[in-house]
């Protein structure tokens, strides 16, 4: 897979956004860059494998949860440093919309805890930054 930190070169990753009766889909990570931050799913894409397995293989990994993959919603970079200023961490980043299929949810792979979440949620969890921007994008979000 290569090494996640202080990589040679961007890593390429994948998120799914999976909303369903108002509540979207969101893991507490377990590991660096986000360790301990709610966010949606997902994770590196792994050689050989297409940017739709990558989701559909992340989100079962993580939440135990199948889904169809849909279309591309958001795309960013992900670039933190360390206090010398080398890069950590650079990860491009491509979340896809995704549909439930079937499934309970259970944390799992590098998730800490898993499980749907509610806008009003939002507010008393210690979300992902991007995952705000992300969802306030998509109108699932208002001004809390």
């Amino acid at each position: 897979m290569g090494n996640t930190e202080y990589p040679g070169s961007p890593r390429v990753a994948v998120g799914g956004v999976v909303i369903k009766e108002d509540r979207v889909l969101l893991v507490r990570r377990g590991k660096p860059p986000s360790e301990g931050e709610w966010a949606i799913p997902g994770g590196s894409v792994e050689l050989g494998e297409t940017l739709q397995e990558a989701v559909r293989r992340e989100i079962l990994e993580e939440t135990g949860i199948s889904i169809r993959v849909g279309e591309p919603v958001h795309i960013f970079d992900d670039v933190r440093r360390d206090e010398a200023g080398r890069v950590r961490f650079h990860y491009v980043i491509l979340d896809f919309s995704g549909e439930f299929l079937s499934g309970e949810v259970r944390a799992a792979d590098d998730a800490r805890d898993a499980r749907w979440v509610s806008p009003a949620e939002f507010s008393q969890l210690n979300i992902n930054t991007n995952t705000i921007k992300l969802m306030k994008k998509l109108r699932f979000l208002g001004e809390f």
